[in-house]
């Protein structure tokens, strides 16, 4: 499950956030206001939510902080409904921008098409093929499953969807270069051979096959 982290003073706010996430996403909040930046890389988060008014610094500070290292995404909850602090947000690195109060499901659904641009996170859809189901990061079949990388949920996510049609390196590629990851396809092979292995204990590394000159394909 991808990793949703709260920056956020008000308990009530990061209670209700954390209710109405957890069963989708794992949640965590900060603990240390004066150490934000550093708890979201050791959280090692998938997206932020960011107030603007916080304790020591303000959610522009820490978001300037955060893209001097990483491209995270990052929506800004806040009170405050000013056009320039909007702006300002923006500016600094913010994906997006939400005023409270607002809609848990419009915020949900924020948070779903900003992680399905960033990582290909298929939300609630689930994939399935020869009895195996793909959803939320996870690769399941009955009651065994496996945890799977965002990097791997990206690749998977492109065979499933191709439904035993061919899926090329390059389309592969172009999909996984916002992780900085793989640089050539020597590097993409090398993370097909290491996913058939990580998946052989259910089985599915047997359906990943390799079409020599053009990709990859599930049978």
């Amino acid at each position: 499950m991808l990793k949703i982290f709260i920056v956020e003073d008000d308990q009530t706010i990061v209670r209700m956030l954390k209710m109405a996430l957890q069963n989708e996403f794992i949640v965590q909040s900060v603990h240390n206001f004066n150490a934000v930046k550093q708890e979201i890389i050791e959280a090692k988060a998938d997206l932020v939510l960011m107030d603007i008014q916080l304790p020591f610094f303000s959610g522009f500070h820490w978001t300037t902080a955060l893209r001097e290292i990483s491209k995270l995404p990052i929506i800004f909850i806040s009170s405050t409904s000013d056009e320039m602090d909007q702006i300002t947000a923006m500016n600094q690195g913010a994906d997006d921008f939400v005023t409270k109060p607002f809609s848990i499901d419009l915020l949900k659904a924020k948070i779903t098409a900003l992680l399905r641009r960033t990582y290909n996170y298929a939300g609630s859809e689930k994939l399935t093929f020869a009895g195996y189901e793909l959803s939320a990061n996870v690769l399941s079949k009955g009651t065994k499953q496996i945890e799977l990388t965002i990097s791997e949920n990206k690749l998977l996510t492109l065979l499933f969807r191709a439904n035993g049609a061919n899926v090329t390196k390059e389309k592969l590629l172009e999909t996984l270069w916002d992780n900085d990851e793989f640089l050539d396809i020597n590097t993409l092979n090398v993370k097909i051979t290491r996913l058939r292995k990580k998946l052989s204990p259910i089985g599915f590394d047997q359906h990943i096959i390799t079409k020599r000159g053009i990709g990859y394909a599930l049978i």
